[in-house]
């Protein structure tokens, strides 16, 4: 055997180890479209890391870590420093309206009006601006905000706009006021019948112009929709909101065929960039196509479930309790349809790879259709079948939704906008049991947040404060609302981003940042895990990307 001596080998070493450092300097590092580094990366992967750097393909994350490492593996087509700033998955929201939404910026707005004059004087106003239109809209009005908290009547209507029909929808959509034009044009007179919903009247038995749920088709049957390029420009406006708030992606509950057609083709152009989750409503002509044809999944667009309403909403009367209201000992609120055709649907559901997904508010709008949920899937526990709200739950049937699997999609600025008047809905006692976002949490294991916008505000980050503070805009009421049902920040953080996704069977290629995924996220000037409480609403979208390409960026 012949022996090498320490000396020899060390010097046969240096030139090996000098052609090796040599040959890894000249390796030729992978091709990217884009490397983003300096950023405090919160990835919302299984164990919650943080990361300095990622890299993009082709639309989808390839590499997180730190960003001296991935600098030496890729070469980037784009190279973007963050500035030490915060980056998030894009922010989902799993419940809101960006259809109507959009359309809805043509119309009066409403929100935050302060009494009924005030409505009147915007209306006014609006007219003024739009003198040729054939009806007169708004949307956003709550009698819940003004001095009497009293439903408003038509005559000022009448008196106002004799010749144009007006009709102004309330801030949850559960509820309209319309003038005499707009019920003489639909032939609506107190002897028309309506279920599942309501016809106001005096006291003398008069029309006073408010329809409830069900009502509100017998007029809005007869209001034009835009036309398909009006249409197109207001959901492309529609979209640039969404984007300026950090939004992604969205599941907008409760559309036609004609509405996704239009959408999608947006979307196949080029124009529209937010994916979607399209929620159809359950009308004869959409289970006949989509039952037949099946799902749409892609990376843009998926249809995979129906939007089903229980009942009306809590701020109407309309939400169907157990007990009577505590303002209205002899009223318990309705179910939109019977418990029979509800069966109907969800063992036809059942039967489809579609989810259920329903609207349901009251205790006893819950216990029903989560019994009927529990009938349809006979122990299928991965449908996602999902409870839209889950409002007020009793202590009994709340265990449901882990027995069952049904998730709870809910929206926590619900809970701050109405807790300045659900305990006088409610009364003491039963209002604990309502948005009790903990409590779902621990029985589902996740809880997909949303905001149902336009009923709320668009922005995320008003739901994500809602939920870990139980504050309002104002950080009221000092130490939250109900405290005890309140969510940690990481958990709010998961809930509009892979919980959120989860809910749509999307989970294995949305909400997180790794390798894989598509490459949407959103870059912050705030640390939304760390800030004070107070400054969560303040916080800045600086950019929003979606599938690796900036679609907003705030000048």
């Amino acid at each position: 055997m012949v022996h090498f001596s320490p000396t020899f080998l060390s010097r046969l070493a240096s030139p090996l180890l000098a052609l090796t450092l040599l040959s890894g300097c000249g390796a030729k590092r992978e091709a990217v479209d884009l490397l983003v580094t300096n950023a405090t990366v919160y990835t919302v992967d299984s164990t919650f890391s943080k990361a300095e750097a990622f890299a993009v393909k082709n639309g989808k994350f390839v590499a997180v870590g730190a960003a001296a490492d991935l600098k030496a593996k890729y070469q980037a087509a784009q190279e973007v420093d963050a500035n030490g700033q915060y980056i998030y998955p894009g922010f989902y929201d799993a419940h809101c309206h960006f259809y109507r939404y959009s359309l809805g910026l043509s119309y009066a707005n409403l929100v935050g009006t302060t009494s009924w004059d005030d409505v009147l004087q915007k209306l006014q106003q609006h007219r003024q601006q739009h003198p040729q239109a054939a009806w007169l809209l708004g949307r956003g009005w709550d009698q819940n905000d003004w001095p009497d908290k009293q439903f408003p009547t038509k005559e000022k209507l009448d008196q106002l706009f004799p010749d144009v029909p007006v009709a102004i929808i309330r801030v949850d959509g559960h509820a309209a006021l319309v003038n005499q034009k707009a019920l003489d044009l639909a032939g609506v007179t107190a002897a028309t019948p309506i279920s599942g919903g309501t016809i106001a009247r005096d006291a003398q038995g008069r029309l006073t112009g408010l329809l409830v749920d069900n009502a509100q088709r017998l007029v809005g049957k007869d209001i034009a929709e835009p036309s398909p390029a009006e249409a197109a420009q207001l959901l492309l406006q529609g979209q640039q909101n969404c984007l300026a708030v950090g939004l992604t992606s969205l599941a907008d509950a409760g559309l036609d065929k004609a509405d996704i057609d239009q959408m999608a083709a947006l979307q196949q152009q080029g124009k529209l960039k937010l994916r979607l989750y399209a929620m159809l409503a359950p009308t004869p002509q959409n289970r006949a196509y989509y039952l037949k044809n099946g799902p749409v999944l892609t990376d843009q667009l998926t249809v995979s479930s129906f939007k089903v309403y229980a009942d009306g909403a809590l701020g109407s009367r309309g939400a169907c309790l157990v007990q009577p209201y505590a303002d209205r000992p002899k009223e318990t609120g309705f179910l939109l349809s019977t418990e029979k055709e509800y069966r109907a649907l969800a063992k036809e559901l059942a039967a489809s790879k579609f989810q259920m997904n329903t609207h349901a508010i009251g205790d006893s709008a819950n216990r029903i259709i989560l019994s009927i949920y529990g009938e349809a899937l006979k122990g299928q526990k991965d449908r996602r079948w999902r409870i839209e709200h889950a409002q007020v739950i009793t202590p009994a049937d709340m265990p449901k939704f882990g027995q069952f699997g049904i998730v709870p999609s809910v929206q926590p600025t619900h809970a701050t906008s109405d807790m300045y008047w659900a305990g006088e809905r409610l009364g003491a006692a039963r209002v604990k049991t309502a948005y009790a976002y903990r409590e779902l949490l621990k029985q589902y294991g996740q809880l997909a947040l949303g905001s149902d916008f336009p009923v709320e505000d668009i922005n995320p980050l008003f739901g994500f404060h809602s939920a870990v503070a139980r504050q309002d805009a104002k950080n009221y009421p000092k130490g939250g609302f109900q405290m005890e049902n309140a969510i940690s920040r990481p958990d709010a953080l998961r809930g509009m981003t892979t919980w959120a996704a989860h809910a749509a069977f999307e989970e294995k290629r949305k909400g997180q940042i790794k390798p894989g995924m598509l490459a949407d996220f959103v870059v912050l000037n705030t640390d939304l895990l760390t800030a004070p409480n107070e400054q969560l609403r303040g916080a800045q979208v600086l950019q929003t990307w979606i599938g690796g390409q900036r679609v907003f960026e705030k000048k």
